[in-house]
């Protein structure tokens, strides 16, 4: 029998032969989720003599990730602001960049204002959830065209206890929408087959391809938000979406012909062109 601490370790070298950046962390991780402990319990159990299932299991958890599948796919959770939600292949794992979106979007108005909110392409339910748990006057609403996806956006609702603050429905876009908004939000598809082509294996070979290649290089659906966010957004309010890099001036250009007033390209905290934001005037 081998010990947990052996057992980490022969874990943690196996990943880096299979050159992931943080082969120790992404190890704790996995053998936390697979021995049911929290990460922190690892280090007060490290002389536990493991029995040979238990060294099976986190074996094959370990070789599940030494493929590249995503770590929070492996464990089946993903932490997104103050929330954990589950994560499978369902849809598109919540990234900590989407994370400052939240941050925009709340900055937009005052913490006490009801504002009446649409996730377009809600995936997870990760964005919808986010807002409407840190902002309880907000009405939010979530759509997306992915049956799979809105049912994995339900069960994290129900997860976190806001199954009754987001209402989700299906709609390809503004297909299904007939209402208004104070803030339209969204992280559609923006890559290019050849961004996602070049991309790590997890984005590559596991996350849905429909949630992040988009046609016209990137700009299809980023277009088709602006244009469908100014029929629905009130007087005021605003659109607010993730982008890929070197979109910004196509879109101050589509901002512009659609009559938008204080159109604007925001970098993310690494200075990377990453969100576009949009006022109705």
């Amino acid at each position: 029998m081998q010990n947990l601490l052996e057992t980490l370790k022969k874990a943690t070298d196996f990943l880096a032969r299979k050159g992931l950046e943080k082969p120790r962390a992404e190890a704790e991780h996995l053998f936390a989720a697979g021995l049911g402990l929290k990460r922190l319990d690892l280090y007060l159990q490290f002389d536990r003599l493991l029995t040979d299932a238990e060294v099976e299991k986190l074996r094959a958890l370990t070789v599940r990730r030494g493929n590249r599948e995503p770590l929070q796919h492996i464990v089946g959770l993903v932490e997104f602001r103050d929330l954990v939600l589950k994560s499978d292949k369902r849809a598109l794992i919540p990234r900590p960049e989407t994370e400052e979106l939240i941050d925009l979007a709340l900055a937009l108005f005052p913490a006490e204002q009801a504002v009446r909110v649409l996730d377009l392409g809600t995936g997870s339910g990760a964005i919808a959830l986010a807002l409407a748990a840190e902002r309880p006057a907000w009405s939010v609403e979530a759509v997306d065209r992915s049956e799979d996806a809105l049912a994995l956006a339900r069960e994290n609702a129900a997860r976190c206890g806001l199954e009754a603050r987001v209402a989700f429905a299906a709609s390809d876009w503004f297909a299904a929408v007939t209402d208004a908004y104070d803030l339209i939000v969204s992280n559609p598809p923006y890559l290019t087959d050849a961004e996602v082509a070049e991309a790590e294996p997890e984005v590559r070979q596991f996350d849905p391809r429909s949630a992040l290649v988009a046609p016209e290089d990137g700009l299809a659906d980023l277009r088709q938000i602006l244009e469908g966010a100014h029929r629905h957004l009130r007087a005021g309010g605003w659109v607010l979406c993730e982008t890929g890099i070197g979109q910004h001036a196509a879109l101050a250009a589509l901002s512009t012909r659609l009559g938008y007033a204080e159109a604007v390209g925001l970098p993310d905290m690494s200075g990377r062109p990453r969100f576009w934001r949009a006022k109705k005037a």
